[in-house]
């Protein structure tokens, strides 16, 4: 039976994910993204589903720099679920939220309800933990007049009540979840292809006028249309940056070849995180 490693404890959003996309198959969560990541590369798990990208607070920073500092692991397929948060209390709770004093939830779902806090509880502590099923689990064994904030298979899992629903800012609000796994074969997800999409990792020469211009046009020619370009830090001084590029469709024997051998005899280099299907998740 194929093992899925997810970030945990029971009751978070890649948890929620993991259990839409696949059916039977044996689940281990890991306290961080790191570990789960980890546990793909030494062969504790089969695949590893993390979060990599959400609509309002934006890229997953930790899982980009993991996967491209530290453990090499090409995306399988990605998973794109709807979220919802909800302020979550103890059972027990029977005061307003004024009498709230703290708030713990993962630093990306505090940041998604901001507006939130901000009005209806300007005087409570905001703690980060991490994960929103962490979060759950904390104020599930806690007296204290706490609150967090996490999905309603979090406030089952850890017998908590809902006490405000859908508290985040936006509404239209997503999480993009990559599906790690050194065997593509072995990732059987039976719903629909939505889209197709290839993840590229660009590192720019020394720097000099109109180099990504020149990266862009590579691209731009051929039109490829991009759906993403972020930079992010090498880690080896300031100024110096990688770029993750993700492309509209998958790869071929033409096009990406041909961008590829354009970028290097640019002096950049070029490495395919991954081609996979996109996911769309109704819950």
């Amino acid at each position: 039976m194929v093992k899925i490693g997810y970030l945990g404890p029971r009751g978070t959003f890649t948890k929620l994910a993991v259990d839409t996309a696949f059916n039977g198959e044996d689940k281990q969560s890991f306290t961080t993204i790191p570990e789960c990541i980890d546990a793909v590369h030494d062969e504790q798990v089969d695949i590893g589903v993390v979060p990599l990208e959400n609509a309002i607070e934006g890229t997953v920073q930790l899982t980009v720099d993991y996967l491209v500092h530290q453990v090499r692991l090409p995306i399988i397929a990605e998973i794109v679920v709807p979220i919802q948060q909800h302020l979550l209390v103890a059972r027990e709770f029977s005061s307003d939220l004024s009498e709230v004093t703290d708030v713990y939830s993962h630093s990306h779902a505090i940041a998604q309800c901001h507006q939130f806090l901000h009005k209806y509880m300007p005087d409570a502590k905001l703690y980060f933990t991490s994960s929103t099923g962490k979060a759950a689990e904390m104020v599930s064994n806690s007296g204290e007049k706490i609150a967090a904030i996490g999905n309603r298979l979090a406030a089952s899992e850890y017998g908590l009540t809902i006490y405000q629903e859908n508290i985040h800012d936006y509404p239209n609000n997503h999480t993009r979840f990559a599906v790690l796994a050194k065997d593509k074969q072995i990732v059987q997800i039976s719903h629909e292809t939505q889209a197709e999409k290839t993840s590229l990792l660009i590192t720019l020469p020394s720097d000099y006028a109109g180099a990504l211009y020149q990266v862009l046009a590579a691209f731009a020619w051929r039109k490829m249309n991009l759906s993403k370009i972020e930079s992010r830090p090498m880690k080896t001084g300031l100024g110096n940056y990688f770029f993750i590029v993700d492309v509209n469709q998958p790869y071929d024997d033409v096009l990406f070849p041909g961008v590829k051998a354009e970028l290097e005899a640019l002096g950049c280099n070029v490495t395919i995180l991954g081609t996979y299907p996109v996911h769309q998740m109704q819950l």
